[in-house]
């Protein structure tokens, strides 16, 4: 009886290590309020440890912001209250030049955590910009990270077999959008490039499923929104690549 205490007390720490969960704060930043000009809202994560993981959730965060915002071809912003100037000197810039054509410019960007296990977490990242037109541009990003190294992993790298999952995903997709297996993919509007069925860019991971994100453009039109194909976990966790212990 008291071996079999002492080895679940073993287990207990071992389980209690392993699920150790990454501390993050939402941290917001807010651009000037000028009226008719530009409005900049941010509100993402930040890893509050100061480890290789940490530090690299709070750089891709921090560039995925700044790269939204300071678009100009010398991108010189190195921290997202820099970007945020960078957004505001564009319009002003620009408003100098087109005084009485240029409507208010707007970004927003809300961050979140979408899953965290052992071995990997995913932040979420949603993105709003508008910079003049016929309407904004609304798009998500899936940010991937490997614990135990603080790596982080495109949505390919997330997958054991890049190839089973894809002819795994194509008959979700398919079902999804009743589209027989006999049509050509893009038989009932969509735009896959060459005429075969891709995964999107975006790969991320959910309490309980595979996140599979086209974005606007990517493969469909803007009118027909994001395009969002979730494979359940008891499905897809056979096709994700587990970091070795």
């Amino acid at each position: 009886m008291k071996h079999i205490f002492s080895l679940c007390f073993l287990f207990l720490i071992i389980s209690c290590t392993s699920d150790s969960v990454t501390a993050l704060k939402i941290r917001d930043f807010e651009g000037a309020v000028c009226g008719d000009c530009t409005k900049v809202q941010i509100s993402i994560p930040e890893a509050q440890d100061n480890t290789i993981l940490c530090k690299s959730v709070n750089t891709a965060v921090r560039e995925e912001v700044i790269e939204l915002l300071d678009f100009a071809q010398n991108q010189t912003a190195v921290d997202i209250p820099g970007a945020i100037d960078a957004f505001t000197k564009g319009f002003r810039d620009l408003q100098e030049e087109y005084p009485e054509e240029l409507t208010g410019w707007e970004a927003l960007v809300t961050g979140a955590k979408s899953y965290e296990d052992p071995y990997l977490l995913t932040i979420k990242l949603d993105t709003y910009l508008f910079t003049g037109g016929a309407h904004g541009y609304g798009a998500t990003r899936y940010l991937n990270f490997d614990k135990k190294t603080g790596a982080e992993l495109s949505g390919i790298e997330l997958l054991k077999d890049t190839v089973a999952f894809s002819e795994f995903a194509e008959k979700a997709f398919r079902e999804k959008y009743e589209i027989s297996k006999e049509a050509p993919i893009n038989s009932t509007g969509f735009m896959f490039e060459e005429k075969q069925f891709r995964l999107p860019e975006n790969i991320g991971l959910a309490a309980d499923a595979i996140i599979l994100h086209y974005n606007p453009y990517e493969v469909a039109s803007y009118a027909d929104g994001s395009l969002i194909l979730e494979i359940p976990l008891e499905k897809g966790l056979a096709f994700l690549e587990r970091p070795q212990e």
